[in-house]
């Protein structure tokens, strides 16, 4: 009954959501115009400050360019490779699947986002081969493991804010990273964080006990 449901809703997006560059592409306008009604700059300034500004980014997205590629090339080590390929075979059935290429991502996104990007991807490809399962679930269980990053060896803010002359030093001064990374508290959100992602669909059992239904009806992508 939910499958025919979602079915029309599914067709909707799939026909009309747009590419996520035309997203790209009105947010813009929508800021250009927004600037030039609602600040004191003129239509000039507003486009020469964007202009300007773009620019700007070049070094942060080399940095973003760099961390991927590196990510990608650890990732593909023949060390690497084969263990993805060895783990895969543990998974001889659609949930653990699901599971074990949750728990993958999510170690290696707190090692690194870049290193987890790929590691996921690779792995979910890897289970593919061995499992049948759906593989949209599959790429979405790949990608879980950003829930964690930003408490990981890589977060942007415990890093920064632990580095000298930080933007914000005259405020909080220095913070190093072992009153955050690897604080208690820290890795407690962090793991905890992962772990709920990772049993989270089992919390609807009770629900499903009262409505009468079975897993395999609001889930039916683990028992095709």
């Amino acid at each position: 009954m939910l499958n025919k449901i979602a079915r029309p809703f599914t067709k909707i997006v799939e026909r009309y959501l747009p590419d996520p560059f035309i997203f790209v592409i009105l947010l813009t306008i929508i800021t250009l115009i927004s600037a030039s009604l609602f600040t004191t700059a003129t239509n000039i300034e507003v486009l020469q400050a964007w202009g300007g500004g773009f620019w700007n980014l070049l070094s942060f997205a080399m940095q973003m360019l760099l961390v991927l590629i590196t990510g990608y090339m650890l990732a593909s080590t023949p060390p690497i490779s084969k263990l993805l390929e060895k783990l895969a075979t543990l998974a001889n059935t659609a949930p653990k699947a699901i599971i074990l290429v949750t728990l993958i991502s999510l170690l290696a996104s707190w090692i690194n986002w870049g290193f987890g990007l790929v590691i996921g991807a690779l792995f979910a490809k890897a289970i593919a081969k061995h499992t049948r399962v759906d593989y949209r679930l599959l790429v979405a269980s790949a990608y879980s493991g950003f829930v964690v990053w930003h408490g990981g060896l890589a977060g942007s803010i415990l890093l920064t804010i632990a580095t000298d002359d930080h933007f914000s030093e005259s405020s909080i001064g220095i913070i190093s990273t072992e009153h955050t990374l690897f604080a208690g508290f820290a890795m407690a959100v962090a793991w905890g964080d992962a772990w709920t992602n990772v049993i989270q669909p089992f919390w609807a059992l009770p629900v499903l006990a009262i409505a009468g239904l079975k897993a395999k009806d609001i889930m039916r992508f683990l028992y095709r």
